[in-house]
């Protein structure tokens, strides 16, 4: 008898837990489903505290799965390639939140395709307006994919020579000869012809042209030109410096010599020390360097003298 007793008791109350649960459960669903509520029948909308929670939850498990996934394709690799990976991983990163905000748009019953079609002239001109942002950025996963340009490049476009610092995903990031930061859009190394000075290697050549007066002894430029540049510290060895008689100018003799450099940033301050040298070697062999020369001849006109004819 007692058994039954407890028997009865025990099932009291678990019918009494399963009410309390039920009630709660509905109070929770009652709690989710305050919100805004529009339209009637298929074509309703519901924007409910649940439909928030859910995208917030979406938006969370997804940002965190993918930093696994960015964790677990990164670990091996060089922290140069990994910052261009975290870079274009971040553009698709954005790509699958805006794909986690609409499919669950979608399953709170708003119809995404009618919203996507109703906002079409927005969307063209949103996309005519960010035409460069969405170039930059994919000239920025060219460039990082593809390794054309490297940090610690030297480059030149639109006439301004730059020591690349730092590649991003829209712009790029270069310091100039004097010491000036310029941020370039990434499109243009796309649209414009850019000249990467480092890419092969990091020795450029270089060279310094000078004007002799006529009548030098060409073979004593040679010799002096040749040595002025292989006293400069900043100037290789190997390959071997070489002087070319470039032409017979208007009023002097034209040599070129040219040399090989491992910092081609810094080549003006070397082109400016092997000049300083040469002006001080020619002055100490008499060889002048001359300045253009012209010859001005002055022709007089004289007047005839005319006279009219049947004057007294």
């Amino acid at each position: 008898m007692v058994k039954i007793l407890a028997l009865i008791q025990d099932e009291s109350l678990a019918e009494e837990a399963t009410e309390i649960g039920k009630s709660l459960w509905a109070s929770i669903r009652e709690f989710l489903n305050r919100g805004f509520h529009f339209g009637e029948g298929d074509k309703q909308i519901h924007l409910t505290i649940g439909l928030i929670l859910t995208l917030v939850i979406a938006i969370f498990v997804s940002s965190f799965a993918l930093n696994l996934i960015r964790k677990w394709l990164t670990r091996r690799m060089e922290e140069e390639n990994r910052l261009k990976f975290v870079s274009i991983f971040k553009f698709l990163k954005y790509l699958i939140y805006m794909l986690v905000i609409l499919l669950t748009m979608n399953a709170a019953g708003i119809n995404v395709t009618v919203l996507l079609t109703a906002s079409a002239a927005l969307f063209v001109g949103l996309g005519l307006a960010l035409q460069e942002l969405f170039q930059d950025i994919i000239g920025g996963i060219f460039i990082i994919v593809d390794k054309s340009l490297l940090v610690g490049d030297i480059i030149e476009i639109n006439g301004k020579v730059g020591k690349v610092i730092e590649i991003r995903l829209r712009t790029t990031r270069c310091i100039t000869r004097d010491d000036k930061v310029i941020i370039i859009p990434n499109h243009k190394f796309i649209s414009d012809t850019v000249f990467n000075y480092t890419q092969n290697h990091k020795m450029t050549r270089e060279g310094v042209t000078v004007g002799v007066a006529y009548g030098s002894d060409t073979r004593l430029v040679e010799k002096l030109l040749l040595e002025c540049v292989q006293s400069e510290p900043g100037i290789l060895k190997r390959p071997e410096p070489r002087v070319l008689f470039q032409d017979f100018g208007d009023s002097a003799l034209i040599f070129s010599v040219f040399f090989y450099v491992t910092d081609s940033f810094k080549d003006p301050l070397t082109k400016s020390n092997v000049r300083f040298k040469i002006d001080e070697a020619f002055r100490a062999n008499d060889i002048s360097i001359p300045f253009p020369q012209r010859d001005l001849h002055i022709k007089t006109m004289v007047s005839p003298n005319i006279t009219g004819e049947g004057n007294a």
